[in-house]
């Protein structure tokens, strides 16, 4: 069997922490230039070297976007951005338009390139073209079926990335204009407003001012509402079809987002290599993934053409969570007090669950509160990010996570 990887996103530093010790095998990342996504907090040179650095003293590799749809005055920084790549010790990056890939192959031939998703590579002739280009992976289009992915493996030998966990975009392999048409941000240029997700009804046009729902529902209508993929069951039929990196998306998700789904995909990977032919999906994986925001779980395209109803939710738009997380342990106090930084309100005396790094999660009691920077006691930490010590009945290891079962 060929190794399997998990790479997660890493939006940010702390993101990227979180990602490498619960569990991920690579990472993927952009910095301030040439990255579509210009929401998520992105790496600055400084932090792109402490982050690389962090990543690879846990055994864990460093993939970087370049994956913009470059414009004429894009190409002037890109030799520049390249060799700061290089002497940072990425492990990779991944690129999507032909001209920059070019460059790319030309200027650092010794830097692998990764072919983004937005090159929709739906194909094995495509996988075959970009093959003999000299790219070392593709990163598999999410139209793509079961089938069609191992038929694609049967006739190329370059590593096959398939994202696995995640929000899934309504436009083709993300190629949309919604967004910069209806708020002028370009969805292209790495600033989707998420246009798909808001709630549209039906105007006739002579008729202003009267809303028509295209289903019979007061609460609107979600007709673009993606839902989200899952295909955590399905790891067996993944590595069958010639899937050999699992992708997670999410480099706009919180850390409590990715520490969840990362420390579940790590566990159900790590239970398959150890033996493959006894893998079960275990119920508690299953249940812990739907702890986080998500839409209804889909498995998208994999098993083929079920309709509409594989990827839109047409009843609802709303995201649905079981947990709410209330802090993340910083560390510990010589007395034995935990420090924790405020994420959301919690008090004195809840019951809380640990999310932790390894293991198995657990509950904990908050018995007191105290102000981290006066050391008064408190009944609730009521302040977003502030910093304040704990007394529970056992120890929290750092960067743990407390959420509330909700």
């Amino acid at each position: 069997m060929k190794p399997l990887e998990l790479l997660a996103p890493a939006g940010d530093l702390e993101k990227l922490k979180i990602a490498v010790l619960y569990g991920a095998d690579a990472v993927y990342l952009g910095g301030r230039q040439f990255s579509l996504r210009a929401g998520a907090g992105n790496f600055s040179e400084k932090e792109m070297l402490e982050g690389i650095e962090f990543a690879h003293s846990h055994g864990v590799k460093v993939y970087v976007a370049v994956n913009i749809f470059a414009h004429n005055q894009d190409l002037e920084g890109l030799p520049g951005y390249l060799e700061s790549l290089v002497q940072a010790g990425a492990d990779a990056v991944i690129a999507s338009d032909p001209g920059v890939i070019a460059e790319i192959l030309r200027l650092q031939p010794g830097l692998p390139v990764h072919l983004s998703t937005q090159a929709n590579t739906t194909n094995w002739a495509s996988a075959a073209f970009w093959q003999k280009a000299g790219l070392r992976r593709i990163v598999l289009a999410r139209e793509l079926s079961r089938q069609e992915i191992k038929e694609i493996a049967g006739r190329v030998d370059v590593e096959l990335e398939a994202f696995v966990h995640g929000a899934m975009c309504m436009s083709y392999s993300g190629r949309c204009l919604l967004s910069n048409f209806l708020t002028g941000r370009d969805a292209n240029q790495g600033d989707c407003a998420q246009s798909c997700r808001w709630r549209y009804h039906l105007v006739e046009e002579k008729r202003p001012g009267q809303y028509f729902p295209v289903e019979e529902d007061a609460r609107g209508t979600y007709f673009m509402s993606s839902k989200d993929l899952c295909l955590l069951p399905y790891i067996p039929e993944l590595v069958d079809a010639g899937v050999s990196s699992f992708k997670i998306e999410g480099r706009m998700k919180s850390i409590h987002y990715l520490a969840t789904v990362v420390k579940t995909y790590r566990q159900a990977l790590d239970s398959y290599q150890q033996n493959p032919a006894a893998y079960k999906v275990e119920p508690q994986w299953l249940d812990e993934i739907t702890k986080v925001s998500h839409r209804e779980y889909t498995t998208g395209f994999f098993l083929g053409d079920q309709g509409e109803t594989a990827t839109v939710e047409p009843d609802q738009s709303s995201y649905t969570r079981r947990t709410s997380f209330v802090g993340l342990v910083l560390g510990k106090e010589p007395g034995g007090r935990v420090v924790v930084e405020q994420r959301n309100h919690f008090k004195a005396g809840e019951s809380l669950e640990v999310l932790t790094p390894q293991g198995e999660n657990f509950i904990i009691e908050v018995s007191a509160i105290y102000n981290g920077a006066t050391g008064e006691a408190m009944e609730a930490a009521p302040h977003p990010q502030q910093v304040v010590h704990l007394e529970v009945d056992r120890g929290l290891p750092v960067l743990s996570m407390l959420r509330r079962i909700l």
